[in-house]
């Protein structure tokens, strides 16, 4: 924890070191698919309440680390793990000392049917799971944790021949959502989103089940003196967008 508060202090002192700038500004955000809801919510208000203008991609972590490495011109990454800022930065991709946490995930099993999924989980071991869906554990952080709460219950192998695997967590959800998959991991942000009513039947799988999703964000080379990214970055830290972020099903710190 007291690593985390020095990197929002640092965080901070780096932003009150930008030059100030009066004049609206623009900036592009790759973001993790996981975040996406949580992530126009944020904007809109965003728009309403500053000058700036914030234009979003969204895709796995893995897939946005790739583009970055392949030239897109984003300004400031909202990763859904850490490793990634963390590469990034020892690549000489990513400004020093701007690695944060934005937010804490949570893994949820959904079924769009409310019949499927009970309260403690127990469905992975019934005749009830038809197709299980994943993300891809190694491109998006909630499918490695889908597969360490698999190994935990004893039921990775068991359900090995039942996954159809999401190139991200969006894809993922989608598999649930239209039928492809009776259920599947997915984030509980997807399923319950400012604290409205979650359709079909969830179960919040436990912490101690699968590492804590870190989820970091970094400024990108091509962001470091913008206006918008400066902007952005302080109002994340505003009690009311923490407040916001979790209502969309994260935690934050």
């Amino acid at each position: 924890m007291r690593g985390l508060n020095w990197l929002k202090y640092t965080l901070f002192i780096w932003l009150s070191l930008l030059p100030y700038q009066a004049q609206a500004d623009s900036a592009l955000i790759a973001v993790a698919s996981n975040f996406t809801l949580t992530m126009k919510a944020l904007i809109a208000r965003f728009h309403a309440d500053t000058p700036h203008t914030l234009r979003v991609s969204f895709a796995s972590s893995g897939k946005l680390y790739a583009q970055i490495k392949n030239g897109a011109p984003f300004d400031l990454l909202l990763s859904a793990d850490q490793v990634i800022p963390q590469k990034l930065l020892g690549e000489g991709n990513a400004v020093p000392t701007t690695q944060m946490t934005y937010a804490v995930g949570k893994l949820a099993l959904w079924s769009s049917d409310p019949t499927v999924v009970d309260a403690k989980g127990d469905v992975l071991h019934s005749s009830k799971m038809n197709k299980l869906a994943l993300a891809n554990p190694k491109l998006a952080p909630y499918g490695f944790a889908a597969i360490e709460v698999l190994k935990n219950l004893n039921v990775y192998a068991s359900t090995k021949p039942s996954w159809v695997q999401g190139e991200n967590i969006g894809q993922t959800y989608q598999f649930v959502r239209t039928g492809n998959a009776n259920l599947g991991f997915v984030a509980l942000s997807q399923v319950h989103n400012n604290q409205q009513p979650i359709n079909g039947s969830v179960w919040e799988v436990p912490d101690h089940l699968y590492s804590p999703i870190k989820q970091d964000l970094v400024v990108l080379n091509k962001g470091k003196d913008n206006a918008a990214v400066s902007a952005f970055l302080k109002y994340l830290n505003l009690p009311k967008t923490q407040k916001l972020i979790q209502s969309y099903g994260y935690h934050t710190q």
